[in-house]
């Protein structure tokens, strides 16, 4: 008891809490290019990774445990496939993995930290890319996530909803929209979720501050788009309606290269 209490009066004590979101895209492959070291520097509270690429048993959580993190991983039943995972330096009061529907739990897809009265939650939204099957399945998942989270806020109010979306919100948000209008991750019905979802109580944490083009976190491998700036903003923070007094800064870190995605930053008063 006296451990909690003394954890709750640091809770009581923090003025601000720092917040990155990152698809590593495999976490042991980031760690080979620097990201220990990178993590170190940057020294957020919480950093909240998609697509680990690693089951639990095959993770060694010391380097970062080292540096201070309470480590949670939920990973996918398929090996060396989708996953996510939240490292805090504040121990949360709850933990959860999953969102209650196995076909995206088994993907290892989505988790949850309460930290006081404030939830955070990891989530690497399907990619459609692959074809018409996985296109549906993202779909599908967009309209359960959105249920999901409807229900979420009646218990918890104050929601941060980070991660890899695999969606552009806006023209703005893509390189080429004109020839990128029927690309998954682009296409209106996907886009139209995307105003559904931040018209539903939601503000996209980077857009509240930085209203500029051609800033994105994530380009592909190919025909040398990121030194090219030929990129997609597919990874948000965001924040409940209820928290928009409470946003003090948010970031890309676009020089950050351990991934073909960069991390995204945001700031919040607690």
């Amino acid at each position: 008891m006296i451990l909690e209490n003394e954890r709750s009066e640091k809770i009581k004590h923090m003025k601000e809490i720092k917040i990155i979101s990152y698809n590593v895209n495999g976490i042991r492959s980031a760690v080979s290019k620097g990201f220990v070291d990178w993590l170190k520097a940057a020294n957020p509270d919480v950093i909240c990774m998609q697509e680990m690429k690693v089951h639990k048993d095959d993770f060694d959580p010391k380097p970062f445990e080292a540096l201070g993190y309470h480590c949670y991983l939920f990973d996918a039943v398929k090996k060396g496939y989708s996953g996510v995972a939240t490292f805090t330096k504040i121990k949360p009061d709850n933990v959860v993995k999953g969102i209650g529907i196995k076909q995206y739990d088994d993907e290892g897809r989505s988790l949850r930290i309460d930290i006081g009265d404030l939830s955070i939650l990891n989530t690497y939204f399907p990619s459609g890319t692959t074809g018409d099957e996985r296109q549906a399945v993202k779909m599908k998942f967009l309209d359960d996530f959105f249920d999901y989270i409807n229900k979420l806020k009646k218990e918890r109010s104050k929601i941060i909803i980070l991660g890899d979306y695999n969606i552009c919100h806006r023209e703005i948000d893509i390189h080429n929209p004109i020839s990128n209008k029927d690309s998954s991750g682009f296409k209106p019905e996907e886009r139209a979720w995307m105003e559904k979802y931040f018209n539903s109580g939601y503000i996209d944490s980077f857009r509240h501050f930085n209203k500029e083009p051609h800033q994105y976190s994530w380009w592909s491998f190919r025909a040398n788009s990121r030194a090219n700036n030929k990129g997609w903003r597919i990874d948000y923070i965001a924040a409940s309606k209820n928290l928009e007094k409470n946003l003090v800064e948010a970031a890309m870190y676009q020089d950050v290269k351990h991934s073909d995605h960069c991390p995204v930053y945001c700031k919040i008063k607690i």
